[in-house]
């Protein structure tokens, strides 16, 4: 169902709410997405990005619906990547010469990913296009958060269609901020944020700097995923600012995985020992093999300081740990502590090897990590008590 946002303006996207998980299986959206489109009517008609392919031929028959195809002067295509751009091909089979306006490696991307040349006409930051009574001002936005993407600006109606910036994956059928558990959509707004646009935060406060100079007003923002901003919609861009600032809360997340639950109570007596020695710090403990890679990325996000724990197996740490890591590298966190732990049998080089990695990671190291030999005894968990008292110390 077409929904409008104002008497020119309609959404006319594809709430998916089966959708579980995202970029492959790299993201979970356990509460859905949306593939948020946008039909303007003004002198011109305009068509403001599509959906992701398998939606393709439904979203052509609902759009026919709304509106004679013919009618569609042109098409903003404000980031490549198929969750947006997926109905494309089918659209263009109907109405093949609508310039599809776009960055210029908008068109590359396209080209690329369709093989098709299509009617592109490429823009740049400050140039508009003319509709009638509004002008759509273009913005380039590169690797926010891929080369390239692009905002586009409304006047008349004040609307910045964000694309995936300010967005979220959450399914719901009410459009707007002030329409759904707010404390649910700053969660999905917070967890996208730190899995996706974390290693681009310089570029994100950047970005923001140069759109606030312009002194545009803005009414609402449409991004590509998730509700609209209506409601005080500069929220989410101050929330943004505050995110891309090396972003931390009072917290302290203890990351392990273990095989016969010793590395697990070394992580235990581990967070008895920060919460004895700063009884306001929030403690988080989360087993890598059984808990969502993506939350516990975003719990990170949050840390001011992170312990990663591993048994040592076979010279190595366990892969779920492995794996975490690669993805913490690729994120490039900003002014956080860690330091490692682990049991061992005969040989016990993991914490080494994981305070090296935490290195790599980007990561200040706290100290030289904490091992125990086999399943600790009470002294050595009073041991490991008395580390995680010392460690807190060290991140101060």
């Amino acid at each position: 169902m077409m929904k409008k946002l104002t008497d020119k303006v309609t959404w006319v996207g594809k709430v998916d709410w089966e959708l579980k998980n995202f970029h492959g299986h790299e993201y979970s959206t356990r509460k859905g997405s949306s593939y948020n489109a946008y039909l303007i009517r003004d002198k011109k008609t305009v068509l403001i990005d599509t959906v992701w392919q398998p939606y393709d031929k439904e979203f052509v028959t609902r759009l026919k619906e709304e509106i004679d195809l013919n009618e569609i002067d042109y098409i903003i295509a404000n980031h490549g990547e198929v969750d947006h751009s997926g109905a494309l091909p089918e659209l263009l089979r109907e109405i093949p010469d609508t310039p599809v306006y776009c960055t210029a490696k908008g068109a590359q991307l396209l080209k690329a990913h369709y093989h098709k040349d299509w009617n592109f006409v490429t823009v740049k930051t400050g140039e508009t296009l003319d509709i009638g009574e509004s002008k759509l001002i273009f913005i380039e936005a590169p690797m926010l958060h891929w080369p390239d993407t692009m905002f586009t600006y409304m006047t008349g109606e004040n609307i910045l269609f964000s694309n995936d910036a300010f967005g979220q994956h959450y399914a719901t059928e009410s459009l707007y901020n002030d329409m759904v558990d707010n404390s649910e959509l700053y969660e999905e707004a917070l967890k996208y944020y730190a899995n996706i646009l974390t290693p681009f935060s310089s570029l994100v406060t950047k970005k923001i700097d140069e759109i606030l100079s312009f002194n545009l007003p803005v009414t609402m923002i449409c991004p590509s995923h998730g509700i609209i901003w209506k409601k005080d919609p500069l929220q989410i861009v101050d929330q943004y600012i505050r995110w891309a600032d090396a972003y931390q809360e009072n917290q302290i997340t203890i990351i392990y995985d273990t095989m016969w639950n010793a590395t697990r109570k070394m992580a235990e007596a581990i967070a008895d020992g920060i919460r004895q020695a700063d009884n306001s710090v929030t403690v988080k403990l989360l087993n890598s093999a059984k808990e969502d890679k993506n939350d516990i990325i975003t719990e990170i996000f949050r840390s001011k300081a992170i312990l990663v724990g591993s048994p040592t197996v076979n010279n190595g740490y366990l892969h779920s740990i492995g794996g975490l890591l690669e993805m913490v590298k690729g994120l490039k966190f900003k002014k956080k502590s860690a330091a490692a732990f682990g049991s061992y049998g005969w040989s016990g080089e993991v914490v080494k090897q994981l305070t090296d990695e935490l290195g790599k990671c980007g990561f200040k190291l706290a100290d030289e990590g904490h091992r125990s030999l086999w399943v600790p005894d009470e002294k050595e968990l009073a041991n490991c008590t008395e580390y995680g008292r010392q460690f807190v110390g060290h991140i101060k």
